[in-house]
C-alpha cells in the first residue's frame, strides 16, 4: 500500500492514491496443485490419460453433495450449462413461463429460453439486487411453471424459504443460481438445498472453482439427479445397471455433451475444502469496508451485508444529490485511484436488446434498476485485507471530496 497526499484525482492527471496492484487471488495454489498432481499420478500408474466420469468426478461430487447436507451433484463443463441441464432436467412444459430475477448472468435467462420456455421477470425487493416474497407471488400466472431464484453477488435471497413454500402449494418447481453465492446460508441451511434443484459456476472467479470454467448441478431428488445426468451427457441413462457406453441406441433422449473432466473435479476437490475459509475472508473484508463507509462518507452508503454472505462483488450505494458528477463518472474516478471496481452493473435484463423478444410481456422491474444506477461494485477475493479497506475508503473520500454537491 502507497498512500499519496496529492488531492487531485488522478483521473485528473494527479497521483494515483494506490500505487500498486489490488491483490491477485491465485486460487490454483499449493492445494490446488498438490491434487492436480495426484489426478496425474494416479492415471499415469495406470497407464491411462485421465478422461472423464472417473474417480476424482466421484469424490468432488460426494464432496459437494456433503456440503450440502447430503443429496446428490454432478460436475459440469460450465456454469451456463449447469443451468440449462437444471432446467431440462425438470421437464417443464414448452412453452410455459419460468419466473426469473431481474438482476442475473445471461446464462440464466439463455437457459430458459433454449429449452422452449419464456422468461418472466420478477422485481427486485427494494434495495436489493435480490428478489422477494412480495415480488415473486405479484409475477406468478397460470402459465407459470418454474421460479429460478438468482443468489446475486454472493447475497442469499433470505425469503427462499417462504419462496418454496409459495411455490410447492402450487405445483410450482423451483430453480436456485447459485452461480455468485457458494457456501452461502439461510436460517443454517445452505443456498442450493431449498429448491427442487441448484446450479452453481465453478469458473475461475467463484469462491470455489474448478478451474477455468465449470459447474455443478445439485438436487436431493434422484429421479431428478437421473435426469439432470442424462441432459448432461447426451441422455445416457447411467444409472442403469450394465449400461453400455458405447451403444446409442439405449439413449434416452437427444442432449448434448456438457459434461467435464477429471483434472477439472480434483482442482474443484482441493478449491472446495477451503470454501468457508474463502468465504470467512472475504466476509472480513467486506465488514470492514462497510464499517468504514458508514463512519466517513457523506455521498456514499455501504450496501450492507450478512455473516451469512459468500462475498462475490461488494456494492457501494451514491447518493447523486451529494455529488455534482453521475454515479458512473463518480466510480470511473475511484477506479482510476487504483481500486478495482465495476462503474456500472450490465447484468440488468431489461437493458439487453437481444433478450427482450423472448420475454412474457414489458414488464419493468424499477426496484431493480433503481439499484443497480446508483451502485458500483468493488472487486474482491480473499487476499484483500485491511490495508485494500483502507485504501478503498480513502479513496472514495478523496473523491468525495472532488465531486461534493
Amino acid at each position: 500500500m502507497v498512500m499519496s497526499h496529492d488531492s487531485k484525482l488522478a483521473i485528473d492527471g494527479g497521483t494515483p492514491l494506490r500505487a500498486t496492484p489490488m491483490p491477485v487471488r491465485r486460487a490454483i495454489g499449493v492445494n490446488e496443485r498438490a491434487m492436480l498432481l495426484e489426478a496425474l499420478d494416479y492415471y499415469d500408474q495406470r497407464g491411462a490419460d485421465p478422461g472423464y466420469e472417473g474417480i476424482f468426478e466421484q469424490r468432488y461430487c460426494k464432496a459437494f453433495a456433503d456440503l450440502m447436507g447430503g443429496g446428490y451433484a454432478d460436475a459440469v463443463a460450465t456454469g451456463t450449462a449447469s443451468l440449462f441441464v437444471a432446467v431440462a432436467a425438470l421437464g417443464l412444459p414448452t412453452g410455459s413461463e419460468v419466473l426469473v430475477s431481474p438482476i442475473t448472468d445471461p446464462g440464466s435467462i439463455s437457459a430458459i429460453i433454449m429449452n422452449g420456455l419464456v422468461p418472466r421477470l420478477v422485481d427486485c425487493a427494494p434495495e436489493s439486487y435480490n428478489v422477494g416474497l412480495a415480488q415473486v407471488e405479484a409475477r406468478i400466472s397460470p402459465r407459470t411453471s418454474c421460479i429460478m431464484i438468482v443468489h446475486a453477488i454472493g447475497r442469499p435471497v433470505t425469503e427462499i424459504g417462504r419462496i418454496v413454500e409459495l411455490a410447492r402449494a402450487r405445483g410450482i418447481k423451483v430453480i436456485e443460481d447459485c452461480s455468485q453465492s457458494h457456501g452461502a446460508m439461510v436460517q443454517g441451511a445452505r443456498v442450493g438445498s431449498f429448491g427442487d434443484i441448484a446450479a452453481f459456476s465453478t469458473m475461475y472467479r467463484k469462491a470455489s472453482i474448478t478451474g477455468a470454467s465449470g459447474g455443478v448441478v445439485f438436487t436431493r431428488d434422484l429421479e431428478l439427479f437421473r435426469q439432470a445426468i442424462a441432459h448432461a451427457d447426451r441422455g445416457k441413462p447411467r444409472w442403469i445397471e450394465g449400461f453400455d457406453d458405447r451403444n446409442p441406441s439405449t439413449f434416452l433422449f437427444p442432449a448434448l455433451n456438457l459434461h467435464t473432466d477429471e483434472l477439472s473435479c480434483a482442482t474443484g476437490l482441493a478449491s472446495l475444502s477451503r470454501l468457508d475459509d474463502t468465504r470467512h475472508r472475504r466476509l472480513a473484508f467486506v465488514a470492514e469496508v462497510t464499517r468504514r463507509i458508514s463512519g466517513a462518507c457523506r455521498a456514499c452508503r455501504p450496501y450492507g451485508y450478512s455473516v451469512d454472505d459468500s462475498p462475490f462483488i461488494s456494492p457501494v450505494i451514491v447518493d447523486p444529490a451529494r455529488i455534482t458528477v453521475t454515479k458512473q463518472a463518480f466510480a470511473r474516478a475511484v477506479l482510476a485511484e487504483g481500486i478495482g471496481l465495476n462503474p456500472h452493473y450490465n447484468y440488468l435484463v431489461t437493458d439487453w436488446p437481444w433478450a427482450q423478444r423472448f420475454l412474457s410481456d414489458g414488464f419493468e422491474t424499477s426496484n431493480a434498476r433503481s439499484i443497480r444506477d446508483r451502485t458500483f461494485n468493488l472487486y474482491l477475493n480473499e487476499n484483500y485485507g485491511l490495508a485494500e479497506a483502507e485504501d478503498v475508503v480513502a479513496a472514495i473520500l478523496k473523491v468525495e471530496s472532488a465531486y461534493a454537491a
